[in-house]
């Protein structure tokens, strides 16, 4: 049985050993090309299985990069990154391994995880131009490299804005109701002087947005933080223009129509029709949950009031204060008891594993089904400079069978940026923590526990983007039910589980302000798909955003609100002209929870089903079918806003 993934790696000598493995596929390709009964075993799988070997040593680079982020890992990635867009978009253009596929798709005999292999090849080849002149494909090859270049450098202009700013408080007054975890993390003596330091990294940020009294320094923060990386707008400008002339020069009339070409939504306008569709169920509950927190904050609100202001009125309504529920919330007793649930849930079990990582905060597990060794999950959690913002899983390794019918296990890792752990002092989550945690767990779920033997459709390869935040959100639902709630919520010093009073408040806060979430979700999700149904540039980006606004933003932002140069999602991630995807899956994560819960959690059919179709079965059919084969029907769109008590 194969070994997972070393992670070790070797920065200095990186580069020359990209260039060699490359050498080394380019020859293979050529020589598999010249086989003359093309197959799927002699020729399709061992161009799989190359690609796969790449990319995970790759991975090991990109991952580091966004981690532990310092000047020479910036250097190695901005390097190898046009040599390995090169290759993959040369790889993707070549006509006669597109010939092939086509051909063998026609005449061979093939099981299902093959010709899904084959069908989503050929038309990522179309959509790569392997069918164009060899002028345009050079032409789009320059594109892909510029792009991912520009890609690179608005991701790191972020994250070096979020390093370098700092907020430096000396007066005690003005940190007054930040809670005592956040305090003793933003805490520092300078000359003999007690002093506060906030910063834009995400919990230090949220500590003083949800707490801090004082409301010229949230302002502040708030500017720092919609004001970070200025430079990104030319770059926006740029990555707009090349997908606008790569579209065109593939036959679409716009980025939106080559994006929707392969995911679940139809067309363009299904995709808008779902969105409005959503703005005009949610406005007026919106509307009259603008009007109570403006009653609590006696004043016209600003966009720098509505945490504070919000974490006020939830504990005016429901009697709940976030900062209560966080000793429930210890980092190492949620992740623990997430995986008792799973267990529960699904039969999986996790072993903790000892090894040297990239942090000595990261941890390993090996994870087991039905006492089998499935695949091995990493998890780094905790916020620290270097690192990225945000939450994410990433595969290392796919489930598949090579060549020899040997096995290859899967591997992820989850990354987080939780509260950090400071000496004797535990790293203490939100509730909205927790979620995130559920949410990744169901990414890695869906890619480790794959049984699909064809890597490019195990996990979550292969599967529609439009689809692939379902299992995702599917499990973190699960975060607000009681029964899952009283497997880990307990407290950190008494190991008092959570008392059923405070689970009840906190289920019932669940929707607290969800048509306001609802309608700040959709204007990401029309500002990102309107801005790639025809180019947009300079003064036209910010026009598009103000005019999404008069719809969406019950609470205008201020003119100096620059979000779209850290909407990292669509420009240094892979959601361009798929933002919406979040609220298209969660319509069939919302049906398929609704199903599991009213079966009682723990002994469901459908989580079994669940278990079997859409988790086992990777990308290896379309989303559509494996949700026909899960509830018997078409998902119910309503679903989706019942969940968030919108209906």
């Amino acid at each position: 049985m194969s070994k997972f993934l070393d992670l070790s790696i070797d920065l200095d000598s990186f580069i020359e050993e990209l260039n060699e493995r490359i050498e080394k596929n380019n020859k293979k390709v050529s020589k598999l090309l010249k086989t003359k009964e093309k197959t799927f075993a002699n020729f399709v799988k061992p161009l799989e299985l190359m690609d796969e070997h790449l990319e995970q040593f790759f991975v090991k680079l990109s991952h580091l990069n966004s981690v532990n982020n310092s000047a020479k890992t910036q250097k190695v990635y901005a390097k190898a990154l046009p040599i390995i867009t090169e290759y993959s978009t040369k790889l993707s253009q070549n006509i006669e391994i597109y010939k092939a596929y086509k051909k063998i798709l026609a005449h061979e005999h093939l099981n299902q995880e093959q010709r899904r292999v084959l069908e989503l090849s050929i038309l990522g080849f179309e959509l790569s131009g392997a069918h164009l002149d060899e002028k345009t494909k050079e032409r789009l090859q320059e594109i892909n490299i510029k792009k991912s270049s520009l890609s690179n450098d608005f991701s790191q202009n972020l994250l070096n804005a979020t390093n370098d700013y700092k907020y430096i408080i000396t007066d005690e007054k003005d940190v007054e109701g930040i809670p005592p975890s956040d305090l003793q993390s933003a805490k520092f003596k300078e000359d003999g002087i007690t002093k506060y330091k906030f910063t834009l990294q995400m919990p230090s940020y949220l500590a003083y947005m949800t707490y801090g009294k004082n409301e010229q320094i949230r302002e502040e923060l708030y500017r720092a933080y919609v004001t970070r990386a200025p430079q990104n707008e030319a770059i926006i400008d740029e990555i707009l223009s090349l997908r606008d002339e790569m579209s065109r020069l593939l036959g679409f009339e716009s980025y939106a129509a080559y994006s929707i070409a392969s995911k679940m939504a139809k067309d363009e306008q299904s995709v808008l029709s779902f969105l409005e569709k959503l703005m005009t169920n949610s406005q007026n509950q919106a509307k009259r949950e603008l009007q109570e927190l403006q009653e609590i904050a006696q004043r016209e609100l600003q966009s720098f009031d509505t945490a504070y202001y919000s974490e006020i009125l939830k504990k005016a309504k429901y009697d709940i204060d976030e900062e209560e529920y966080r000793p429930y919330f210890e980092q190492k007793s949620v992740l623990e008891g997430m995986f008792t649930f799973l267990k529960r849930l699904f039969g999986i079990r996790f072993e903790k594993k000892e090894e040297a990582l990239w942090d000595k905060k990261a941890l390993s597990y090996d994870v087991f089904v039905d006492n089998a060794l499935k695949a091995r999950l990493y998890l780094d959690l905790e916020a620290r400079k270097g690192k990225q913002g945000g939450a994410w899983m990433n595969n290392f390794q796919s489930h598949h069978l090579d060549e020899k019918g040997k096995e290859q296990l899967a591997s992820a890792v989850i990354v987080c940026n939780f509260p950090p752990s400071k000496g004797k002092s535990p790293s203490l989550l939100r509730h909205d923590d927790v979620v995130t945690l559920f949410h990744e767990m169901g990414h890695a779920l869906h890619h480790m526990l794959s049984h699909v033997d064809e890597n490019s459709v195990s996990g979550v390869n292969g599967v529609e983007w439009d689809a692939v935040e379902f299992p995702s959100q599917f499990l973190e639902n699960f975060a607000y039910e009681p029964k899952v709630l009283q497997l880990f919520a307990k407290h950190y010093k008494t190991g008092e589980i959570l008392p059923q009073e405070m689970i009840e408040k906190l289920v019932r806060s669940k929707n607290f302000l969800s048509a306001m979430s609802m309608l700040r979700q959709l204007e990401f999700s029309l500002f990102d798909f309107q801005l790639h149904t025809k180019l947009h540039q300079a003064s036209e980006i910010q026009t598009l955003l103000n005019s999404i606004r008069e719809e969406s933003a019950l609470i205008k932002p201020p003119a100096y609100n620059k979000f779209q140069h850290g909407f990292s999602h669509i420009f240094a991630g892979g959601y361009a002209a798929g933002y919406y995807s979040y609220k298209w899956a969660e319509v069939l994560s919302a049906d398929a929870f609704f199903g599991v819960v009213n079966e009682g959690i723990f002994g469901s059919t459908t989580a079994q089903r669940y278990l079997d179709t859409v988790l086992r079965g990777g990308g290896a059919k379309s989303m559509d079918a494996f949700f026909q084969e899960l509830m018997g029907r078409e998902p119910n769109p309503d679903a989706l806003l019942q969940l968030n008590g919108i209906l």
